[in-house]
Order: C-alpha cells, then structure tokens, then sequence
C-alpha cells in the first residue's frame, strides 16, 4: 500500500471522483483534503491552494514532494508508478490503450469542460443565463457526447463488462462520474444502453461506491 498520497478534490467535482476510482482501484491508501469549490468565493482561488495548482482547479494529488494536476495525467501516473498494487487502468497493448484514452478524453475533454462550475457560472454573469438555460446547456452537451461514446463503445470489439474487457480501467473512471452529472442534470439514459450497463456493472463494486460523491467527508450531511 501507498503512504503519503493526499488527495485535494471537492465531493461533486467528477474530476476529483474519477481520481478517487482510479486510486481505489489500484489500492492505494490517501488522505482526503477537501477543496470547496462554492464556499468563501471558492476556496481553489486562496493563494495556498494556487501555490499548488496555479490553475486554480482540482483535483490536484501530493505524492510525497510531487505535486500533480490533470486527472488524466494523476491516473496514468498512478498507473505506471504503483505497478505492483491493484488492477492496471490501462490495457497492456498499444490498440487497447488508445481505445481506452480516446473514451477518458471523450468525457474529460468535450464533456466535462462545458459543464464544468466555472463555465457555468460565467453563462450565469456574463450572459444572465437562468438556471433553466444552464440545465438545458449541460443536458445538451452530455447528451452530444455520450451518442458519440455509445457509438464508440458499440464499435470496439474488446468491450467486456466494462468499456474495455472485463476489468475496469481509466475509461471506467472517466465515465462513471459523467453518468452521476447526466443524472443529476435528468438526462434521459434510455438512448445510452451500453453507457447504462457499464454504469451499473462499475458500481457494483466497492472501489467505485466508496468514490461516490455522496460518502466523501466534505458532502453535505443532511
């Protein structure tokens, strides 16, 4: 098991929750630092935190005295620096990683940064989008992506149980929590088959629930 990884991310970011998959998958220990995102202005924009990630952005991981940003980035260097624990989040063969990438980077590339808290704030202040136009906004931009994945998963013979064989990787960690976001923005899943059993088969598992934004220490508690 890992010692000294500290994970700075917010319960609702899906950023911050597809690192909290890929780290549970490979079973590594962390300590959690919440970052709200809401609170104080936005607790990513304190000079302490900017020290950390000058983009002002989580999740941001502390592995000892490396400071590393971009949830894309923290899971492939989870990946290739805990090789002896856990499942690997990407396929052994250049075909499957290039498979698996292209479906991580169709959600957190053209899904999630149109959706992200600061993109919809500015359509609130700069454009006076109301909240009805900023759901609207978000269920669009989900629903164009996951045709476009549907259609890839449908279209990649190694697709098992999960989006790429029978045991889940980066893709998984990626898609997850986009699925959280379209459900809670009430974007119909019945268009998205493949998308809904891959959803329902990842959490199944512990190392999937216990990243669920509703557990982490910083989610409300009603």
């Amino acid at each position: 098991m890992a010692t000294g990884l500290v994970l700075y991310g917010y319960w609702r970011s899906s950023a911050a929750y597809r690192v909290r998959i890929a780290l549970n998958l490979k079973g590594l220990d962390y300590e959690t630092r919440p970052v709200h995102l809401v609170r104080d202005g936005g607790q990513q924009h304190a000079p302490e935190y900017r020290a950390l990630n000058p983009q002002e952005l989580v999740p941001c991981l502390l592995d000892g005295d490396r400071v590393l940003t971009q949830s894309l980035a923290i899971m492939e260097y989870l990946d290739e620096t805990y090789t002896q624990t856990g499942a690997a989040l990407l396929p052994g063969d250049a075909r499957g990683r290039a498979q698996v990438r292209a479906l991580a980077a169709a959600v957190a590339c053209d899904i999630h940064p149109l959706g992200n808290l600061r993109v919809l704030q500015q359509l609130e202040t700069q454009l006076g989008a109301s909240e009805a136009q900023r759901v609207e906004w978000s269920r669009y931009w989900i629903a164009t992506g996951f045709r476009a994945i549907e259609a890839m998963l449908a279209d990649n013979a190694a697709i098992g149980r999960y989006c790429h064989g029978e045991v889940p990787g980066m893709a998984d960690a990626c898609l997850i929590p986009q699925v959280y976001n379209a459900l809670r923005w009430k974007l119909p899943m019945d268009d998205y088959p493949t998308i809904w059993r891959v959803h329902q088969a990842c959490n199944e598992l512990e190392a999937f629930r216990q990243a669920a934004p509703e557990v982490q220490p910083d989610a409300p508690r009603s």
